[in-house]
């Protein structure tokens, strides 16, 4: 998801022309920004593995060997996200990073690059280089994860990503019963922040939500004042579309929401909290490039009649890397009226990059996760993938940071 096409290299070469262009020249100042960004590097956190290391110095080029390496890269399901790490230590506990690629020509920088990224995904770039890639990833999830898509000629890698599920492997649970709330998406989920604030940043253990900001000052974002917010984090193997989590009508919806491309203040923090995301500062996310809609659906009364209406929000957050977040026509802003929507109907999906949705809920209308028995809490993993992709329990430490798609 980008904006200003013609801003955009058109291929490798040309942007580290340019990157190597403006760090002569130190264009508004892009060099010195860069070296401040270097003199403010933070140790690496004891354990942390060798593949996500980078050895940043000073200078262009090494920053120019660094998106040279990256373009390259032969990502497999489990070290597709190696380079975003690498990168993040600019930003980590670094607030000289975090200002360079977050404003100017820093932030541009990231913008190139990943519209570079996002036509190399598309097929646009490299001929049939993601035939192969595609191919390692089916490898990589074995046929027991891929027995539940459908298996089509895929083109180009994204096309592969946002693979769709075969009829029946995701029954919509009490689709009849409208005050029932379902995951929208495969999922990680925690709940993240039990007194939303719509105007000021409060912190509530240690996460901390400004809605007006999130929702760019939508005029719904009062609604969840007081409210909860929870996270559904995906992981880089699992289904990459996302459903709405109650039925009624969407009354609003913006797909694109500016906002920065990368610029974790500590990936680390939201990677290793002993669960994925728990106890991160969500307002990490307030600045990422994003979209969001806004659900009215009915409220129920204790005979089950109706007791009102309310409003469910759904903020799908476009990470690092390609930061799509791309809705189905049916949802595209603007809305002329408001559009009917059932529970679990696809709302849209993630490209490479991006994974992540914040479900808003008014003030005492979803206080806690609650399930029935009998209903799926988690699956019994391989090992091979919990050392990959989870933490663990908190007096463990990981063979390898847990980390969700980008």
């Amino acid at each position: 998801m980008t904006q200003g096409n013609e801003l955009f290299s058109k291929d490798l070469g040309e942007f580290l022309a340019k990157i190597r262009d403006w760090y002569k020249n130190d264009r508004e100042k892009f060099k010195t920004n860069y070296e401040k960004t270097i003199q403010g590097l933070q140790p690496y956190p004891d354990g942390t593995p060798d593949e996500v290391k980078w050895d940043w110095k000073s200078g262009v080029e090494r920053l120019c060997e660094f998106f040279g390496e990256w373009y390259e890269w032969p990502s497999g399901v489990h070290n597709g996200l190696d380079y975003i790490e690498k990168f993040s230590w600019l930003t980590y506990k670094n607030q000289a990073g975090l200002d360079f690629v977050l404003s100017g020509p820093g932030r541009e920088m990231t913008a190139d690059f990943t519209n570079l990224q996002g036509m190399q995904m598309d097929g646009k770039l490299d001929g049939d280089k993601w035939k192969m890639l595609i191919e390692k990833w089916i490898e990589e999830l074995g046929p027991k994860r891929m027995d539940e898509y459908k298996i089509e000629d895929w083109q180009t890698f994204n096309e592969f990503f946002i693979r769709e599920l075969k009829e029946g492997r995701r029954p919509v649970d009490a689709k009849d019963e409208i005050d029932v709330v379902v995951a929208p998406a495969d999922c990680v989920i925690n709940m993240i922040v039990d007194d939303l604030t719509a105007k000021t940043q409060i912190p509530v253990k240690s996460v901390s939500m400004n809605i007006n900001q999130l929702l760019a000052n939508s005029e719904y974002a009062a609604r969840f004042d007081g409210g909860t917010a929870v996270s559904c984090i995906l992981m880089p193997d699992r289904y990459h579309w996302y459903h709405s989590p109650v039925a009624g009508e969407v009354v609003e919806a913006c797909e694109d929401v500016d906002g920065a491309y990368y610029g974790f203040k500590s990936l680390p923090d939201l990677l290793d909290k002993g669960d994925v995301g728990y106890g991160y500062d969500y307002s990490d996310f307030e600045r990422f490039r994003r979209g969001y809609l806004i659900i009215k659906t009915t409220y129920l009364n204790a005979s089950g009649g109706p007791a009102g209406e309310g409003y469910v929000g759904m903020v799908p957050v476009g990470l690092n890397s390609i930061a799509s977040v791309n809705f189905l026509d049916k949802f595209k802003p603007p809305l002329q009226t408001p559009v009917m929507v059932e529970k679990g109907e696809r709302i849209g999906n993630f490209k490479y990059g991006g994974s992540l949705n914040i479900l808003l809920f008014e003030k005492d209308r979803f206080p806690a996760l609650q399930l029935l028995q009998g209903q799926r809490i988690g699956v019994l993993e391989q090992t091979e993938r919990t050392a990959k992709l989870f933490r663990g329990a908190d007096f463990t430490r990981s063979r390898r940071h847990g980390r969700p798609t980008p």
